[in-house]
């Protein structure tokens, strides 16, 4: 049998791949180690490339709407100024925002939470008393009291020996928490000085990611494989930008509506709901469920009413404010987005439940798109031959 030059180099090519698969089976430890070596080194950069991500996006709004003309192409002055000032404004929009909710929400919160424990410590003596007014003419329930005997002195005894092991327990572990502070600290100097280089040389930085894919990938792969990175930037963009939009519409609607109907804990509950409403689906139910239950310390019914409130601004943001604001940015049906978020919470916690949601949505269209090629093709073929 006679065999060309190309099937030799195929033939050698499988050999090759396949010994090599071998060998990282086989010693799987140590290939999982050198991986996670290469990912610590890497990981300011990869950290870096997500500020990048979302400081782009900022960026690109006030190159918009400050200098009209993205680019400003026409105006050489105006062109070299409006990356940088955009950039400039980008940060200290992000950093005020940072500021406004560190020295001017968080206080506001640690009140709340210092307020909640002489709450929690007020609300114990009305539970004893209610239980004792309940307990008072029912048989069961005095028998229940009688046999339920609680060593108070034990109870006490273990708090304190709980509370004594943490703290020494924190005493000797405060180098680990120094040394890793330090070195999260320096990771995200690292990956934000990366970002805003990223942000200033993009289109440059794309050009060649274009030459460097045109070169190395055969032709007719290279325009797929840059469309793909389109629709996942496309795809990111759309979904961050409009959950991050519909979470801040949708805390203002809870602080409005609990200071309206005189709600105690509204910046707290408000902040809360804001944050875990950026979860699809659950996270907006857990915001509730912590905001009933602070509220139940204070007033029972008015732990109810803020139930009912829930779910009617729910409804609300469900059915007109989310629509509009995120709409069919990620194109993907809703039985898929509770499988995104299934699984993404399952794999990789909340981080999982927010980034799954994109992919599954371009893994969705590029299936899509795929299944319709087909059927074109083989609609084609199907005439051709007159069937």
């Amino acid at each position: 049998m006679n065999l060309d030059k190309e099937t030799l180099k195929k033939i050698r090519g499988l050999i090759l791949f396949t010994a090599l698969l071998v060998v990282a089976l086989v010693n799987y430890d140590t290939l999982f180690r050198a991986a996670g070596f290469c990912l610590n080194i890497a990981f300011p950069f990869i950290l870096g490339g997500g500020i990048a991500f979302l400081l782009n996006a900022v960026t690109t709004f006030f190159e918009v709407h400050l200098f009209g003309n993205r680019y400003m192409k026409d105006r050489k002055i105006s062109g070299k100024i409006a990356r940088p000032v955009s950039l400039i404004i980008s940060i200290l929009v992000i950093f005020g925002v940072v500021f406004l909710v560190m020295f001017v929400v968080v206080p506001q919160l640690g009140d709340t939470v210092m307020g909640l424990g002489k709450t929690i410590a007020n609300f114990i003596p009305q539970v004893e008393t209610w239980l004792n007014e309940l307990s008072k003419d029912n048989e069961m329930m005095n028998t229940i009291s009688r046999e339920l005997q609680i060593d108070w002195d034990r109870v006490i005894n273990s708090v304190v020996d709980f509370v004594q092991t943490g703290a020494s327990n924190l005493l000797s572990s405060t180098y680990g928490i120094v040394k890793s502070l330090v070195s999260a600290v320096s990771n995200f100097v690292i990956g934000f000085v990366f970002a805003c280089y990223v942000v200033l040389q993009k289109e440059k930085l794309k050009r060649q990611a274009q030459k460097a894919c045109m070169a190395l990938l055969p032709v007719k792969y290279a325009g797929r494989v840059q469309r793909i990175f389109s629709l996942t930037y496309r795809t990111f963009l759309n979904f961050f930008a409009g959950q991050c939009v519909e979470a801040m519409i949708l805390g203002l609607m809870f602080f409005i509506a609990m200071n309206i109907f005189g709600f105690p804990y509204a910046i707290l509950v408000a902040v809360l709901i804001a944050f875990t409403a950026l979860i699809p689906i659950f996270g907006a139910f857990i915001g509730c469920f912590v905001g009933a239950f602070l509220i139940l310390m204070v007033n029972p019914m008015q732990a109810l009413g803020f139930i009912i409130m829930f779910l009617i601004l729910q409804q609300i943001e469900g059915n007109f404010i989310y629509p509009h604001v995120v709409g069919n940015s990620v194109g993907l049906p809703s039985m898929w987005v509770l499988m995104a978020v299934t699984l993404g919470g399952s794999l990789m916690g909340i981080v999982g439940m927010l980034i799954f949601i994109p992919i599954v949505s371009i893994l969705y269209t590029l299936f899509r798109e795929f299944v319709n090629n087909r059927l074109a093709r083989k609609k084609e073929q199907a005439e051709g031959e007159g069937v």
